[in-house]
């Protein structure tokens, strides 16, 4: 297959592009900058969303489009931040519809990023792919808008899938390796309440999903990439520390995360629980369904 991945050099496009072109497909990476990047076998590196560059002049017929182009949440939400977010996001997702409207044979399915933000905040509710917005807050307001703007490719006659992701599980990248650090200094411990909901999911499993919705035609709408068995950050933590054979015991105050990260806080102070129902209905397998399976893969002691 010839498979587009905008947002290609992060962790989940990277990951994703190495599974595939493993496979013996062809990724074309779609990137602001290719000065610096060496196409590659199976792997072609085709400019966009700067001036004069329109990638589908540049493509061959392409089977599927997977975007997860956007600015990291992953840094402190100040007004300029926040708006970065978003515009980005759906920016992109404009920017993927006008080129497939372009296109003279369409692709099979496209499948855009999201986030199980959509879903609000609960501590109680369960949420599968069937549930409604609760809690509106900025990142539901995000994952809402972006998702209408992708829902214009559907309208266009295409396969088209929300992948929601959760907590995205990797030893090198994202969040683990921040949530690790203090254990490794021998000082992690709950955070905030403790009685939050992290949604998890092993990045491996993150990109067999991924895969399994591109190959899977009865796949279609929003998919929770999650994890089936979801964790109260109290437990994530002690299952954490017995990983790393460390101690979990110093309490991290709401109070300071809050004063230190913002508005950005929200990432590790609260949460959903929220469940993977329509893969699994569909007869996907998870390779890490327990977070201690996953954290066993991940942490090697």
């Amino acid at each position: 297959m010839n498979i587009v991945i905008t947002g290609g050099t992060g962790l989940i496009g990277s990951t994703l592009t190495g599974y595939l072109t493993e496979q013996g497909h062809h990724v074309y990476i779609l990137t602001r900058n290719c000065k610096n990047q060496q196409n590659k076998e199976n792997i072609s590196f085709v400019p966009w969303l700067t001036t004069d560059h329109y990638p589908e002049k540049e493509l061959p017929n392409i089977d599927a489009i997977v975007n997860l182009a956007g600015s990291s949440i992953n840094k402190r939400w100040t007004s300029k931040h926040k708006k970065a977010i978003l515009n980005s996001r759906i920016q992109a997702t404009q920017e993927v519809k006008r080129m497939i409207s372009e296109m003279n044979k369409k692709p099979d399915v496209f499948i855009n990023a999201s986030a199980i933000g959509y879903y609000g905040i609960s501590k109680q509710i369960v949420f599968t792919e069937d549930s409604l917005p609760q809690n509106r807050d900025f990142l539901q307001d995000v994952c809402e808008r972006w998702e209408k703007e992708a829902s214009k490719v559907e309208e266009m006659g295409i396969r088209t899938v929300y992948a929601r992701f959760g907590l995205i599980l990797d030893e090198r990248k994202g969040a683990l390796p921040k949530i690790m650090l203090p254990y490794k200094m021998f000082a992690g411990g709950t955070i905030g309440s403790g009685n939050q909901w992290y949604s998890w999911v092993h990045l491996r499993d993150v990109i067999q999903m991924l895969v399994f919705a591109i190959r899977h035609q009865e796949v279609h709408g929003a998919i929770n990439v999650t994890a089936p068995q979801p964790e109260r950050m109290k437990d994530f933590g002690k299952k954490l520390g017995h990983a790393m054979n460390r101690p979990h015991w110093a309490p991290v105050p709401a109070v300071l995360l809050k004063n230190v990260l913002g508005d950005m806080s929200q990432l590790v102070l609260k949460g959903q629980k929220v469940l993977p129902d329509k893969l699994i209905s569909l007869g996907y397998s998870f390779t890490y369904p327990t977070l201690d399976e996953a954290l066993q893969d991940l942490i090697k002691s």
